[in-house]
C-alpha cells in the first residue's frame, strides 16, 4: 500500500471518544513492550507517528490512526505488564474488551507476539478471546531481526504450538527495524478489507 496520509486522530479513554469516520479498522493487540508502536511506524513508513516508549505499559488509552482517509489502525493498551495495580490492569482490560466486542468497524485483529519468547498466558487468553469473538485475525511474530534466519522456523513452530494454531493459520515474521514482513502484512490487511 502506498501511504499518502498517516495521522494520529485521537487517544480515546472510552467509546464516547471513538472517532466516527466509518473507515474499516485494523486493531493491534499484544502485551506491553511487544512493539506495537514500532509496527505502526513501520507499516506507514513514518518514524514518529506512534510514540515508542521505553517504559512498558505506556499506552493506557486506545489510539486511532487515520491512514489515507481509507482505514484506521487502532492501537490497544498493552496487556500483562506487572508493575501496575490490579485496578489499573482491570480498567485497561475492560477498555480493550469493550472495543473488541462492540466496535462494528473492526475488520481484523493483529495479535502481536515476540518471536524470541514463547507466548505468555496473557497471549493465550487474548487469542482465546479473539477466537470467541469470531473476528478475523492474524498472528504477527515481531522482532524477527533478533534471531537468525536458521532459527525462524523453530520459533514460529513454538508460537504455533503454544497458541494451539492450525497449520492453515499463517504466522507472519516481522521486523520494524529491517522492514521484514511489512508487505506481507499489508497484503493480508488489503485482502481482508478487499481494497
Amino acid at each position: 500500500m502506498i501511504i499518502k496520509k498517516a495521522e494520529h486522530v485521537i487517544s480515546a479513554a472510552g467509546p464516547s471518544q471513538y472517532p466516527n469516520t466509518g473507515f474499516p479498522e485494523i486493531v493491534l493487540a499484544g502485551r506491553s513492550n511487544v512493539g506495537k508502536s514500532s509496527l505502526i511506524n513501520a507499516l506507514v513508513n513514518r518514524k514518529g507517528l506512534a510514540r515508542v516508549g521505553n517504559t512498558p505499559g505506556k499506552t493506557r488509552i486506545i489510539n486511532f490512526y487515520n491512514i489515507n482517509d481509507a482505514l484506521m489502525i487502532v492501537d490497544l493498551p498493552g496487556y500483562g505488564y506487572a508493575k501496575v495495580s490490579a485496578v489499573e490492569k482491570e480498567s485497561w482490560g475492560k477498555l480493550a474488551e469493550t472495543y473488541l466486542t462492540t466496535r462494528k468497524q473492526l475488520k481484523i485483529i493483529i495479535l502481536l507476539v515476540d518471536i524470541r519468547h514463547e507466548p505468555t498466558r496473557d497471549d493465550q487468553v487474548m487469542l482465546r478471546f479473539i477466537r470467541e469473538s469470531g473476528r478475523k485475525f492474524v498472528v504477527v511474530a515481531n522482532k524477527a531481526d533478533k534471531i537468525g534466519r536458521s532459527g525462524l522456523k523453530k520459533h514460529i513452530d513454538q508460537i504455533r504450538a503454544s497458541l494451539n494454531l492450525d497449520e492453515n493459520i499463517e504466522i507472519l515474521p516481522f521486523s520494524a527495524l529491517k522492514k521484514t514482513g511489512v508487505e506481507a502484512l499489508w497484503q493480508k490487511i488489503e485482502e481482508t478489507l478487499q481494497l
